[in-house]
């Protein structure tokens, strides 16, 4: 499971305006939040960026929305 389609409603964007703001079909985005397919890693910084959140989140590697690595 991970978060995109959270923060892509908690951002108040339906996923066709997502897709135009990534460059990508609304149907890569259904599959994106469906778990079916995982974003590349452009694509994952770009929603990074956009959502103010770690990728780590947006795949639902880690439950905290602001993950940090301790180094």
């Amino acid at each position: 499971m991970n978060n995109i389609g959270s923060e892509r409603i908690r951002a108040g964007l339906d996923q066709t305006k997502l897709a135009k703001k990534l460059g990508v079909s609304k149907s890569t985005i259904s599959r994106w939040e469906r778990g079916v397919l995982t974003p590349y890693g452009s694509e994952l910084i770009a929603m990074h960026e956009l959502f103010g959140c770690s990728t780590d989140y947006l795949l639902g590697i880690s439950e905290e929305r602001n993950h940090r690595v301790a180094v």
